[in-house]
């Protein structure tokens, strides 16, 4: 028969064994949860990598945006300040002559 000293101390052990198992299954988890959420979360790197093409194809769009403006600006300016292509303008746009001339259209 065991003492009651060994026996005590057999239970303080085991009663630390399931104390270190609880405490190591904890960090494990909550390191796992880490992992998980750093690649899957709401601000994970699939996340990021997504929101980093979005920015690109923004970017890139705001590239052509840019450049369609620049060409409208010129050509306002043109239309404003340049007679003779306010005059080309309104001919091959908007099809309108002078009184003493006529128009033959063919068609392409």
């Amino acid at each position: 028969m065991e003492s009651p000293v060994n026996l005590l101390g057999k239970q303080v052990r085991s009663e630390l064994k399931k104390r270190r198992l609880i405490f190591i299954t904890f960090i494990l988890l909550s390191f796992m949860y880490l992992i998980i959420s750093m690649i899957f979360g709401n601000m994970g790197l699939l996340r990021h990598r997504e929101l980093n093409k979005t920015k690109t194809l923004l970017e890139t769009q705001i590239r052509e945006i840019d450049k369609e403006n620049k060409q409208i600006r010129s050509e306002i300016k043109s239309l404003k300040e340049d007679p003779y292509y306010t005059e080309k303008h309104a001919r091959e746009n908007l099809g309108l002559a002078k009184p003493d001339e006529y128009i033959f259209q063919y068609d392409r």
